[in-house]
């Protein structure tokens, strides 16, 4: 039963992810704890689950000759170095402190998503 409903919530989220432009975590994350992942657990898997994501994605736009190869190398490289520092810092954390920064991260991405659709129009 935890895994229909992880497949059912997970393509949930994977469609509101894509309508309304966030990234996939944010909703699979809240997704993985409330099926009874620890914080950091759901972080991992949510980070894990991208990879075949960004695989195809980045296929279907280098036949659409979209990427940027150079600065991709760079931005990859970067985001390589913090996601490793990023990891050591949340398993130092407690499990409350965690969640309450994931929290404030989702209210900061509500308030960007709110603020761009009221100045878009």
């Amino acid at each position: 039963m935890t895994y229909l409903a992880a497949v059912v919530l997970g393509v949930a989220a994977g469609a509101l992810a894509g309508m309304f432009g966030v990234g996939g975590g944010i909703l699979f994350v809240p997704t993985l704890v409330a099926l009874g992942l620890t914080q950091v657990h759901a972080e991992a898997t949510s980070l894990l689950a991208m990879i075949p994501v960004v695989l195809l994605g980045v296929w279907r736009q280098q036949q659409y000759g979209n990427v940027r190869w150079r600065s991709s190398l760079v931005i990859g490289g970067a985001s390589i170095v913090s996601a490793v520092g990023g990891a050591a810092l949340a398993v130092t954390l407690p499990e409350s402190a965690l969640k309450r920064l994931f929290g404030v991260l989702l209210l900061v991405t509500a308030t960007q998503i709110a603020w761009r659709a009221k100045n878009k129009t």
